[in-house]
């Protein structure tokens, strides 16, 4: 076990003794004073900060190179959280997320994309959404590391009420609950020369490969959904240079045809799935 992924389990562990410490407060009081039930947020938060300036520190010394991919999806789509925007695009490099994408279906025909909306409704149904059951197609020929689509698609988190319960109550939990509950359902394939692709909130139930087996470019996959620490139906999708989330690093990516999108940026993808991935660029 690497150094990323112990300080990644004892960082999940702090959090986990300091939300038990504030359950057990609400009905007994702690035979200790009130500041040191904060000590393991701290420590959580203080390994946290030590990994983010030790993944900045190797970007800007020495940025990896992009590996040309072709896009997991087909039709018309905008970018959400984008790499192109800011590095780490998510706001962290855990979970080797520092290169990662979200994308959501913009369609120029049917059903449009419900807007975010303050108080009502509080929550929409997945199908409302256009990403919803949305194909997923391999970008490079690979093998499969990794497939699972057990965990539940909830409703979206689209109103004001429903992302601070987002945050406040689902993203809290699903962080203790270690790095499966927050990316979902997911799909992890092995594209050779240490990349590997990740595709996480695939829709329950959808999945069409079982880890080892051997897959080419363009190949069905899976299907978009809402499972794991998601606000609404969309692909979230990075490379890493491994197979493990807490343990792996974020890979910059360049989709052919494609680049990478920015956020709030449409682009669409063509129905030919075959392109295959161009080698690393130098």
């Amino acid at each position: 076990m690497n150094r990323r992924k112990i300080a990644t389990k004892v960082q999940y562990t702090l959090w986990v003794v300091f939300l038990a410490q504030v359950a057990v407060g609400l009905f007994v009081e702690l035979p200790y004073d009130y500041w040191l039930s904060w000590l393991p947020a701290l420590g959580a938060l203080g390994i946290g900060l030590v990994g983010a300036r030790s993944a900045r520190r190797r970007i800007e010394t020495r940025p990896p190179a992009p590996v040309a991919v072709a896009p997991p999806v087909t039709g018309r789509w905008s970018a959400v959280n984008s790499p192109a925007d800011k590095v780490p695009s998510h706001g962290t490099h855990s979970l080797a997320q520092t290169y990662a994408i979200d994308i959501v279906a913009e369609p120029e025909e049917g059903p449009a994309r419900p807007a975010p909306v303050w108080f009502r409704p509080v929550a929409r149904r997945n199908r409302d959404y256009p990403a919803f059951g949305a194909p997923l197609y391999a970008v490079a020929g690979g093998t499969v590391v990794h497939a699972e689509d057990v965990q539940r698609d909830h409703l979206s988190r689209s109103s004001l009420a429903g992302f601070l319960y987002f945050w406040l109550v689902e993203g809290i939990g699903r962080t203790v609950g270690g790095s499966r509950r927050v990316v979902g359902n997911h799909i992890v394939l092995d594209l050779g020369d240490g990349t590997y692709a990740l595709y996480a909130h695939v829709q329950r139930g959808s999945l069409r490969v079982r880890p080892g087996d051997v897959v080419g470019a363009g190949q069905l996959l899976g299907r978009c959904g809402n499972s794991g620490n998601s606000t609404e139906p969309h692909v979230h999708f990075q490379l890493m240079d491994g197979p493990d989330l807490e343990a792996a690093r974020g890979i910059p990516f360049s989709w052919i045809g494609v680049g990478v999108p920015a956020a709030g940026g449409t682009f669409t993808v063509g129905a030919d799935r075959t392109a295959p991935a161009r080698p690393r660029e130098a």
